[in-house]
């Protein structure tokens, strides 16, 4: 069997899918990527047992069909080095077991293997199949806004993933590590029927990896193990985390009297000059608020390192001060995409909420953290 491409199109294909790969493997095929020609179409295919990633792309020419296996790592690491416009013929010959590549003047070969051996994904149950379908973008930014809250626990494997909450008002993604919490409702995305799943980390970090921001619609569909999320470039198929996950609406405060809004980004290079004062283990930033003054104050009495900083701020309610985790509040401000943010208060023993002062179209945004003790 013999085709021909375009190395830029193959290249492409091949660092997109490659992403999925484990550098350990308790089955050696699975530190494979797996060709598949039919007809004048080249799919590519990789997994790690839980997560498939697939692509398709046009070849210039082929004289028949078959598939094979590859070292993923040789693969990718032949073809990158390659010029992005070299016609590439690669030539499959089944005696040798052994792919050639010719391009230009130069030319390789590498062993492969048998793609029989490749596990194949699991397919949806149609019957119960729920579909949803998307704006890349949108899915884009909604994933890395609320990848950052999800958990690393292995008690509660629920809290290790996005929660993907479908109902007839939109989509609600939901991620939580306990201490703080991010929701995003888009209000504009609804599906065939209602249904939930949770996505695992991994392929939450894939897709925030791969998909694009041209506005292509992506369509979600799953039953009660599996997710299949199909783009114009690629179709990735995931197992669900099982489980339920914690009802996220009973712990949003739905009260916070006391309103600061403040200069995004002042308020995050303050907390970025004063955070190396704190303790290293608490990482404790105190917030004190009082008329139109915000202030931060660490400290680490072990090292006798102390720090304050003030600035300027809207401010309706009592003064008070509450104590929150540096480094997280850091990463949820560089999350916010507004100039301006929110944060609610209700008192310092309970969940301040960080919001942007103006939300997109369609879309409700919100940031719950949970406050630290402060010692005065």
């Amino acid at each position: 069997m013999t085709f021909t491409i375009i190395n830029n199109k193959i290249n492409s294909g091949l660092q997109m899918v490659s992403k999925v790969v484990n550098t350990k493997n308790a089955l050696p095929i699975l530190s494979d990527i797996i060709f598949i020609v039919e007809g004048e179409t080249l799919i590519l295919k990789a997994s790690d047992s839980e997560n498939t990633l697939i692509t398709k792309m046009e070849l210039a020419s082929a004289d028949g069909d078959g598939h094979f296996a590859v070292s993923a790592k040789d693969i990718t690491d032949a073809m990158k080095s390659l010029p992005s416009e070299a016609e590439l013929t690669v030539t499959v010959d089944e005696e040798t077991h052994k792919m050639k590549v010719k391009y230009g003047q130069g030319s390789f070969s590498l062993p492969f293997d048998n793609a029989l051996d490749f596990p194949t994904h699991p397919e949806l149950q149609q019957d119960i199949v729920t579909e949803v379908k998307i704006q890349d973008n949108t899915l884009l930014d909604t994933i890395a806004h609320t990848i950052l809250a999800t958990a690393q626990d292995e008690l509660r494997p629920v809290m290790n993933g996005l929660y993907f909450d479908l109902k007839e008002d939109g989509l609600t993604v939901v991620a939580s590590d306990g201490h703080k919490l991010v929701r995003c409702k888009l209000e504009n995305v609804k599906g065939n029927k209602v249904g939930s799943f949770i996505l695992p980390k991994k392929p939450g970090n894939l897709l925030k990896n791969i998909l694009g921001k041209s506005g292509e619609e992506v369509t979600i569909t799953f039953d009660d193990r599996n997710i299949h999320v199909t783009a114009e470039n690629f179709t990735m198929v995931s197992r669900q985390i099982e489980g339920r996950f914690p009802n996220y609406n009973s712990v949003i405060p739905q009260n916070n009297p006391n309103i600061l809004r403040a200069n995004r980004l002042d308020m995050l290079s303050a907390l970025k000059r004063i955070s190396p004062f704190s303790n290293d283990a608490s990482n404790l930033i105190r917030f004190h608020v009082e008329d139109n003054t915000l202030q931060f104050d660490a400290e680490d009495w072990d090292f006798s390192k102390t720090a304050t900083e003030k600035m300027v701020a809207e401010y309706n309610g009592q003064a008070m001060s509450i104590g929150f985790k540096g480094a997280s509040v850091i990463e949820l401000l560089q999350n916010i995409d507004s100039d301006e943010v929110e944060l609610r208060l209700a008192d310092p023993s309970r969940a301040g909420l960080f919001v942007p002062s103006e939300q997109p179209e369609g879309q409700d945004f919100l940031m719950l953290m949970m406050p630290m003790l402060i010692n005065d």
